[in-house]
């Protein structure tokens, strides 16, 4: 599967059909505003942050970036290789045509802010899917009931140009309640390997 040639949409469309399972290559991502908390100096105080909506074309459109989502900020999988794993991949990442790395959960901005604080993130940017609506959209949430999450993402990273799916990388075996957490498909050691072989134009 080669790279898909970038271009550029002055008006997002509809995403895919509730019938898919998942998305390919392609599609283009739904149209969701995540609800933010930003610092704003310009209010004093000692917890000078106010709420921030960011729609999904302006964190997707227009760039090349790497999205990759997990089960819940500060768990242990997530926290002790994905998350960093990426993090330390974002230099090499950005030589292959990556403007971006974006790590998402269902989890609020309240707790994705104080994850990135706690992994001293400077290259992956966190976006908080607290409803789980772009989750559920793309076809990846799934229940947790089994460990207390309830609702919640499977695991996957995907490459996503102007908006729209290059590479799609999703860990087998998805289903409600899975007893196991599988890591490898979307780990960013899988990722680099499909960049180093299709790498952006620019870049190659």
């Amino acid at each position: 599967m080669g790279p898909m040639p970038q271009r550029s949409i002055d008006k997002w469309e509809e995403p895919m059909s509730d019938e898919d399972e998942k998305m390919k290559q392609g599609d283009l991502l739904p149209e969701v505003t995540f609800q933010t908390r930003v610092r704003d100096e310009s209010l004093g105080g000692s917890n000078p942050y106010r709420w921030q909506p960011v729609t999904t074309a302006d964190y997707f459109k227009g760039k090349r970036v790497v999205l990759f989502s997990l089960p819940g900020a500060f768990t242990p999988t997530c926290s002790t290789y994905q998350l960093p794993g990426f993090e330390k991949a974002a230099a090499e990442m950005a030589d292959l045509g990556i403007d971006a790395i974006y790590c998402m959960s269902v989890n609020d901005s309240f707790v994705m802010n104080q994850w990135a604080r706690s992994q001293n993130l400077n290259n992956v940017k966190v976006i908080p899917d607290g409803s789980g609506e772009f989750t559920d959209r793309v076809g990846m949430l799934v229940r947790k009931d089994n460990l207390g999450f309830g609702a919640r993402s499977w695991r996957y990273a995907a490459i996503i140009n102007d908006g729209r799916v290059e590479a799609w990388f999703e860990e087998p075996g998805r289903v409600d309640n899975c007893p196991e957490d599988p890591y490898g498909a979307s780990s960013p050691e899988s990722v680099l390997e499909w960049l180093r072989a299709n790498p952006s134009r620019a870049a190659a």
